[in-house]
C-alpha cells in the first residue's frame, strides 16, 4: 500500500508531485508573463472553488508590475453525468472587462461544459483578450469551443484530488494530486 493510500483513505497514488506542481506553475508564470507586454494590465479570473491554489500561486510566479484578480463561481446541474446538465453561474465578479485583457484560471477541463459557457459569456463582455490557463487537461472534451493557450499538465481521467481539486469538498488542501481509488468517489 502507498504511502499516500495509508495517510489519506481513498486516495491511490499521487498523479502529480508537489515539486512537480512548483516547477510547472513557475514556468507557466515566466510563459504568460513572456504572452503579455508589460505595460499590459491583466485581470487574472480565477473559477471557484477549484482554481483558487492554481490561481494564487500562478500570480506569484510571474513578475508582472500590474495584475489584478478576480473570480467567478459556476455549478453544473443536474444529475450525474447527463449531457443536459446545466451550468449555472452563482457568482460574478465586479470586475469590469470591457477593453482588457483577461487571462481565466481554470482548475481542470474535462467536459469542456463549464469552459465554454464561461468563455461564452466573458466574450460578450467585449475584453480585449480573453485566454485560458488551465492547471490540468483531460483532452476528453468532444465540444470544447475555448482550448486553453497553457496547460500545466495532461492529466489521467482518473477522478483526482488535491491542489484545489476536492471530493464532497475534501482533499483541496493536499499540496499534490492524487488518484482516487475507484468506487471512492460513491462515499462522499
Amino acid at each position: 500500500m502507498s504511502e499516500v493510500a495509508t495517510r489519506y483513505p481513498g486516495l491511490t497514488r499521487i498523479v502529480f508531485s508537489e515539486t512537480e506542481i512548483r516547477a510547472r506553475v513557475a514556468q507557466l508564470g515566466r510563459e504568460i508573463d513572456a504572452f503579455y507586454r508589460l505595460d499590459e494590465k491583466l485581470l487574472m479570473i480565477g473559477l471557484l472553488k477549484g482554481a483558487f491554489v492554481f490561481l494564487s500561486d500562478l500570480a506569484r510566479a510571474m513578475s508582472r508590475p500590474s495584475v489584478t484578480v478576480d473570480f467567478l463561481v459556476a455549478a453544473l446541474y443536474g444529475e450525474g453525468t447527463d449531457p443536459s446538465r446545466e451550468v449555472r453561474l452563482l457568482y460574478d465578479m465586479e470586475t469590469p472587462i470591457e477593453g482588457r485583457h483577461v487571462l481565466l484560471v481554470e482548475d481542470i477541463v474535462d467536459s469542456g461544459k463549464t469552459l465554454n459557457r464561461i468563455c461564452d459569456e466573458l466574450s460578450r463582455r467585449a475584453p480585449r483578450s480573453l485566454e485560458i490557463c488551465t492547471f490540468l487537461h483531460k483532452r476528453l472534451a468532444s465540444d470544447l469551443r475555448y482550448e486553453p493557450r497553457w496547460v500545466g499538465f495532461d492529466a489521467p481521467p482518473d477522478w483526482l484530488v488535491g491542489y484545489g481539486l476536492d471530493l464532497g469538498e475534501r482533499y483541496r488542501h493536499l499540496p499534490f494530486v492524487a488518484a482516487i481509488a475507484p468506487g471512492a468517489e460513491r462515499g462522499f
